[in-house]
């Protein structure tokens, strides 16, 4: 697809978004809106990790993160050391959430965040397999399209986006956490779901980690909110993808 219809598509939520904030705004709050709502189709790498750092930042204020002496951090500290802290040239930044839900979410700045809930669930190669995954729609630019999408439709409601000229808007407290719990529960294509489990196969592999326990995660896992919980596909089909490339590898 070219480049021009690629934008055409992550613009048109925008336009809705901005028509359904307009009704309210002032034709010249209007006219600043829709220029920003536009910048957001083509946010640059920089302004995605920007907006993923105030969103990240936002998430760990709501959240109760894990001290580092606790036996999760510490936990964490060495499936991290394993899986690298760097990806494709970006820092990656692990911490752990003291909850009882299962979930784990990558954004684009290298903010991993992994639930205890899941940790409680799950060895530390089958962690390590969930982690690849996610740090894979952030490889494959998954992550920034859903900020794309989201930051449109967070600055159509956000008044306070309106002013200033920056590139990437002020967000309110509330819009960010609403554009950081959308992010994190983004529901990715079939095909991109699938390319970031085979990310994560590949990535384990180059990091001398057994893939296996990608395949034995989705075994735990049912459908869900969250990207790695998704039924689309199934579960079940992409356990059996994950040992069918195993299948390869060995012969």
């Amino acid at each position: 697809m070219k480049n021009t219809q690629k934008t055409l598509l992550v613009a048109l939520p925008l336009v809705a978004a901005m028509s359904l904030a307009g009704c309210n705004m002032n034709p010249n709050d209007a006219v600043n809106l829709g220029m920003k709502g536009l910048k957001a189709a083509t946010l640059s790498d920089n302004d995605v990790k920007d907006l993923a750092k105030q969103a990240c930042a936002e998430m760990d204020a709501q959240s109760k993160v894990a001290p580092a002496k606790s036996a999760y951090a510490k936990r964490l500290k060495k499936i991290a050391k394993a899986l690298g802290n760097n990806l494709d040239g970006t820092p990656i930044n692990y911490k752990v959430y003291i909850t009882k839900d299962v979930n784990a979410w990558a954004m684009a700045n290298g903010c991993v965040r992994v639930y205890s809930g899941l940790m409680d669930m799950m060895t530390d190669n089958e962690i390590e397999g969930v982690l690849g995954h996610e740090l894979g729609h952030v490889a494959l630019g998954h992550s920034k399209k859903a900020i794309q999408v989201q930051y449109a439709t967070e600055i159509a409601r956000d008044a306070a986006a309106v002013s200033g000229n920056a590139a990437v808007a002020k967000l309110s407290k509330s819009s960010l956490g609403a554009l950081a719990t959308a992010v994190i529960n983004s529901q990715f294509s079939q095909k991109q779901e699938q390319d970031a489990d085979n990310y994560s196969f590949d990535y384990l592999i180059k990091k001398k980690i057994n893939p296996a326990g990608l395949a034995t995660a989705f075994d735990k896992l049912g459908g869900g909110d969250s990207s790695i919980l998704s039924s689309h596909p199934s579960s079940s089909d992409r356990a059996a993808n994950i040992r069918k490339k195993l299948a390869e590898l060995k012969k």
